[in-house]
């Protein structure tokens, strides 16, 4: 078994979908259920991190926020505060299209000297919340930030050595194209529906 477990941000506000992210079905299917499974193969334990008292419907135990109302950064520490293998895997619930071919690949690159491993976006952007983090090491460097009022995910990879993947690294796998479609808004939900429907079709 790989040395890593699996965390699911679920704390979000979610003020432009207008319901809970975590709970949005896609084909019968939670996103954190899609995004759960890809996970299992690489992963000892898949936990949920940061839910909301209402929106507990998954059997997946849940991690609560260490620091309230801390944003990305606040869920990451919650998640390395739990974990007891030496890497965390950490996604957020908006990215239902991830697989657990994106997940082996990052994970390839899961060694010495980084300690966080990030993929970039076909647009350029760093997705931090798809990413893997070294637990020890990272998790001194949040509990820092944080002791600094520092709120961003982005502040944690320039204090620690990064692996950025980049895109052309990931372009190869199947669907990649779709892996960072972000589920914010109802147009964004009806997107990542009609996505997934035509990768199970075309199954």
């Amino acid at each position: 078994m790989f040395d890593v477990e699996g965390f699911i941000l679920v704390g979000g506000a979610s003020s432009r979908m207008g319901s809970d992210k975590a709970q949005l079905k896609f084909d019968g299917q939670t996103g954190v259920e899609l995004i759960a499974a890809a996970l299992r193969p690489i992963a000892g334990a898949v936990r949920l991190v940061g839910s909301r008292e209402e929106a507990c419907l998954s059997p997946l135990q849940n991690i609560p926020d260490l620091h309230e109302r801390w944003g990305a950064l606040g869920g990451l520490h919650a998640a390395l505060s739990a974990c007891r293998s030496a890497w965390a895997a950490i996604v957020a619930c908006d990215l239902p299209l991830v697989t657990d071919e994106l997940f082996a690949r990052l994970w390839q690159f899961a060694k010495e000297p980084f300690d966080t491993v990030v993929p970039v976006q076909p647009d350029g952007r760093p997705q931090p919340l798809c990413a893997f983090y070294r637990r020890e090491r990272c998790l001194a460097a949040t509990e820092r930030l944080i002791a600094s009022d520092e709120h961003t995910p982005r502040a944690l990879l320039a204090s620690v050595s990064t692996r950025w993947v980049e895109f052309s690294e990931l372009a190869g796998l199947p669907n990649a194209e779709h892996f960072f479609v972000n589920v914010n808004t109802p147009a964004d939900y009806e997107r990542a529906k009609s996505i997934l429907a035509l990768q199970n079709r075309e199954r």
